[in-house]
This record gives C-alpha cells, structure tokens and sequence, in this order.
C-alpha cells in the first residue's frame, strides 16, 4: 500500500475498530434477533448468569454467590464471581427507568457481550499495528470476526464470563509486545489477575504469558523492569480480586477459583518475580538457575500447603467423572468430534502457527524484533496442545493464533501486490486472506457428505424445542414444585419457571449431579427413595434431549427408559401438557396432607 494509505490506517485505526465492531454488532443481532426477542439463553452457564444477576438486583448478598432454587434449601455452589455480572446489572437498573424489567433483561442480555467484543477488537487492532503496521489492522479485526469460537463468545445472549477472559487474555497478548518493558509488565499483570478473578479457565495461559515475559528477562537483563512490574501487578491485583469479589464458598480452600489456595501462589509467584528482577545477575545461565529455583519453590509451597490440589481442580470423584465429567461433550479431545469441528476449530489456529514460524525466520537475526513474536507464539502453542485433550481450548487457541495468521496473510496479500496485473493483485490478496481464516478448509470439508442418523436428527430436534419459552410455558403455568429433571436443563427451568430443580451441570454439586444421573439410571424404587428424601413434586423428562441418550446407553431398562416407553410406576400421576409439548411430566403421589411446595 502507497505511504498515504498507510498514514491514513496509522493515524485512523480507532476509528477502523468502531466501523468493525458496529458491523459485527448488526450482523450478530441480525442473526440473533429470534432468540433475543424470545429471551433464548441456550448455554445452562448463561441461564445461571442470569438468575446470579437477578438474585444481586432483589438483594442477595454480595459475597454470596449460591443458587438456592437449585438443590433447594442448601443451593448450588458455583465457582463465579460478581465481576461479570456487574455490566449486565448495571443495563438492567438503567433500562428499568424506562421500560418493564423483562424487556430490559432481553436488551442486557443482547448488549453485555457486545462490551469485551470491543475491548478485544481494540487490543487486536493496537497489537496488528504494533508487530506488523497500521495497513494490517483490517486483516487483523477481519480474522478475528472469522474465529468463529471466539466469536460466539461475544453473540448476543452469551453472557457468561468467557467473552470477559478473552477480552482479559487479548490484553496479556498486548502487554507481551509492550516496548516499555514497566508498562508492559503492569498490563500483564493486571490483565492475569483480572481473568483469574472471573474464573481460573485461561490460567495456563496467562502463566505461559508470565513465562514468557520471565523469558525475556532470561534473555535480556534490561528487561527487569517488566517482570518487576508483572509481580507486583499480579500479587496486587489478585490480592484485589480476592477482597473485592471472592464469594463466600471460594474463601475455603478450594481448587478451583481465586481462593486462598491460589491468592497464596499468585502472591508468591508475584514476589518471586520481583525478588528475581532486583538480582544483578551477568549473563542468562545465572539468571536462568535463579528463576529455576524461584520456580521451584513456588512450586513447593504449593504442594505442601495444598496437597488437595494437585490433581484436576474440579475435585470430582471417580464415580462423578465415569457417570458425567466425562461425558460433557466440551471435555472431550478434538478428535473425537466430527470432521466439520475439526476443521472449523483448527483451521485458524494451525495458520496462526505457520504465521509465527514465518515471522520467527524473517527475525531470526534480529533478537529484538524476534522476542515479542517469539513470547506470542509460546503462548500461542499451549492451547492449540490442549485441543488433543480438552475441545474447550477452541476459543483461546482461535484468539491466540490471530497475530500470527495475520503475519501469514499480510506477507502473503504482500505477494500477490507484487505482481503486475491488477486483477491477479486483488484476486490474489482475496484468496490470502480466504486460506489463512480458515474458510478453504471448512469448505472443502463440507464437500464431504455428513448426513446425520435418524437418532442425531431426534437429539437435534429435542435440543432445540425443550429450552424454548413456548415448551416451557406450559410447565411454568403448574403449582411451583420442586423438579425432579435433567441436570443440563435445571438451570433454565429455574430461569425461566418458578420450579426449583435439583442440579446444575456445576461440579462442585457432586451429590445433586449423582441423585439425576442414578435416579434416571436405576430402578423406579431406587428413584422414588430420592424423590421421596428430597420432597420433589414433580418428575420431568425431555424424551431425546443430549443427556437423555446417557441414561439410555447406560441404564436401556432404567427409570428414565421405563418412563419413555410408558411404564410408569404408580406413585407418578400424569401432568396433562399440550399434544405438541416434547416434554412428559408427572406429579409425585404424596402421602395425606403433602402437598407441592
């Protein structure tokens, strides 16, 4: 591009950010509209987010972050904070000025994740201009609207915390490129502690993040004041987070959030971090042997002061991961999804790493100009790796990989302008940008023929009429009870009923996640024992639902089985529901004088 359309990018690049992200804004509400207007939150997270943000406006305690209409009267324990749920309350109390509380629910709802989507579109934009040039900005914004994980984050409705861990990640990415090593290190730091204090979910990459800013120390001494300013940030800023937004329940020594587990290493990483900096130490050997032992003893003091935490940090029991954990299909490694997830997932990322191994090479005489795409790349790696175990990794290694696919896609549109012909320039700077974002490969893969079996075809029809409101109306229009239902639908039937329900897919409800899974597993008696210990009212399936096919593959003759084929045992009474309803209920027969709550 000629000097003054790259002037123009450079001094303008705000101003791109804003015309992406209100386009981004108009085609997710476009695409969105239906589910906003029927108040569609697909994700059981969301619909917990939203009673979580419902209970703070009607006056339940700040630091008590328990859902008491699941496993009613204890509640269910999540691992949340209040941080995300503060921009959603805050468009809520506004709207309300003007307009009933249910429409001003469905506008936060469709507005709350628009927000990190800017604040990431911001960082992305600011990071392409910083590594590659301002004439890259739109390539860089324009690949992270094609990461379509990450993307999904921020879609209207999705108003759980991982579109604020991105946002917080993105902003970490940033401070690793930062050429003022003290402000740098200050972003890094804030930016870990901020995500930590939402959620534990990027925590091995952020503390790659903090491995690769201990890195550049490693390799340069000059950096001190970047890894001085990331310890002190970090233990400051989580030791923030932990005052400010910790619940109750993670103020116990929990694994997995920010509790006194975690606010103890991150401290002592973070002193650690600044102890190493203030070492005049000649030559990278020393230093590294120094941040050997640094490591190691943060290391040590975690294990011996919590030697609970050393396994996985859900703290599930074997017979919760064999009848659950295991199956959740976001826990699964990417290989055993379909060739159309593989590709969608992939695709983005392993162009990223060909992009940060492209720009490795160019740099690679150039040691300065070489240590933030080598920091970036590091970091890039680690999610990409965790695919093989967990799919969950999707939206971070998609987000990660931007930099990098960009490089790729800037040197090849590079390419192709050097050539003579005017169409070959555009054609050839079109079909860049269509290979490094991932759109050749979902397309070629879709040439190959996936029809799905009659039984996935069910499980998509279940999937998609049970969480709807008009499924759920009729069951809302019976006495309040006490549900007795599946665990991925728990969360928005309280949402959107005024039933209670026994379990939420949340791990730390171990023993309300078994009583669903053996009640609908085992023997009508084994069933009504549970029933009757925890006073339910009402028993309710989704013939076809996801969960569904677990009890069916599990227990083919167990409670749920039987009740799908029509043998229902006596001390059920038919709920009489509409002909189209894709749901069955039934009332529990109580002895005299019990009544639904």
């Amino acid at each position: 591009m000629n000097g003054q359309g790259a002037s123009w990018f450079d001094r303008h690049w705000r101003l791109l950010v804003l015309v992406f992200w209100t386009g981004a804004v108009a085609m997710l509400v476009y695409e969105r509209w239906l589910s906003i207007q029927w108040f569609g939150l697909g994700d059981t997270d969301d619909n917990l987010r939203m009673m979580q943000v419902r209970g703070l406006l009607g006056g339940q305690d700040w630091f008590d972050l328990r859902q008491y209409r699941l496993d009613p009267p204890y509640g269910a324990s999540v691992h949340w904070s209040r941080i995300v749920d503060l921009p959603i309350a805050g468009i809520i109390l506004f709207l309300r000025l003007f307009m009933s509380g249910a429409l001003a629910e469905k506008i936060a709802v469709a507005a709350a994740p628009l927000l990190p989507m800017l604040v990431t579109m911001g960082v992305i934009a600011a990071l392409t201009r910083r590594t590659i040039g301002g004439t890259a900005v739109a390539v860089g914004l324009g690949l992270l609207l094609c990461a379509h994980s990450v993307r999904g984050m921020w879609a209207p409705l999705r108003i759980d915390h991982h579109g604020w861990q991105l946002a917080a990640l993105s902003l970490a990415m940033l401070a690793l490129t930062d050429r003022r090593p003290a402000r740098g290190g200050v972003l890094l730091g804030a930016a870990t502690a901020l995500s930590l204090s939402i959620g534990l979910e990027m925590l091995l990459y952020l503390a790659a993040a903090g491995g690769a800013a201990a890195s550049m120390w490693l390799r340069d001494s000059r950096e001190a004041p970047r890894l001085a300013a990331y310890g002190a940030s970090l233990a400051a800023g989580c030791g923030i987070g932990y005052l400010l937004f910790a619940s109750n329940d993670n103020r116990l020594a929990v694994c997995d959030a920010l509790s006194p587990v975690w606010l103890s290493t991150l401290a002592a990483a973070g002193a650690a971090a600044v102890l190493l900096s203030r070492l005049r130490l000649d030559g990278w050997v020393k230093r590294l042997l120094a941040g050997a032992a640094a490591g190691a003893v943060v290391a040590a003091i975690y294990a011996i002061s919590w030697p609970h935490c050393l396994g996985r940090l859900e703290g599930s029991t074997p017979e919760l991961e064999e009848m659950w954990l295991s199956r959740v299909r976001e826990a699964l490694p990417i290989y055993k999804h379909s060739w159309m997830v593989m590709a969608a997932v992939l695709a983005l990322p392993v162009a990223g790493l060909i992009g940060y191994g492209l720009m490795l090479w160019r740099h690679r005489r150039d040691a300065e100009a070489m240590a933030p795409w080598a920091a970036l790349a590091f970091v890039a790696v680690i999610p990409v790796a965790l695919l093989f175990w967990q799919t969950r990794a999707g939206p971070a290694a998609q987000l990660l990989s931007i930099p990098g696919a960009a490089a790729l896609a800037w040197w090849l549109i590079g390419k192709a302008q050097e050539r003579p012909q005017m169409l070959v320039r555009v054609l050839g700077s079109v079909l860049a940008f269509y290979l490094v974002s991932g759109f050749a490969v979902q397309n070629a893969v879709q040439l190959i023929p996936e029809k799905p079996k009659k039984s996935q075809r069910a499980v998509n029809n279940a999937n998609g009429k049970c969480p709807t409101l008009y499924s759920l109306r009729p069951i809302a229009r019976q006495p309040k009870g006490y549900v007795f239902t599946h665990v991925d639908l728990g969360p928005r039937l309280i949402t959107v009923t005024h039933h209670n329900a026994i379990a939420g897919p949340y791990h730390r409800n171990q023993q309300a996640i078994l009583d669903v899974m053996k009640g609908f597993r085992g023997t009508p008696e084994a069933a009504h024992a549970m029933v009757t210990r925890r006073g339910v009212d009402y028993v309710l399936i989704c013939p076809g639902l996801s969960e569904t096919t677990v009890y069916t593959s599990a227990a083919p003759r167990g409670f749920y089985a039987q009740l799908v084929k029509g043998q229902v045992p006596a001390w059920l009474t038919a709920v009489e529901l509409p002909k189209d309803s894709p749901y069955r209920m039934w009332r529990v027969v109580k002895p005299a004088g019990k009544t639904p709550s």
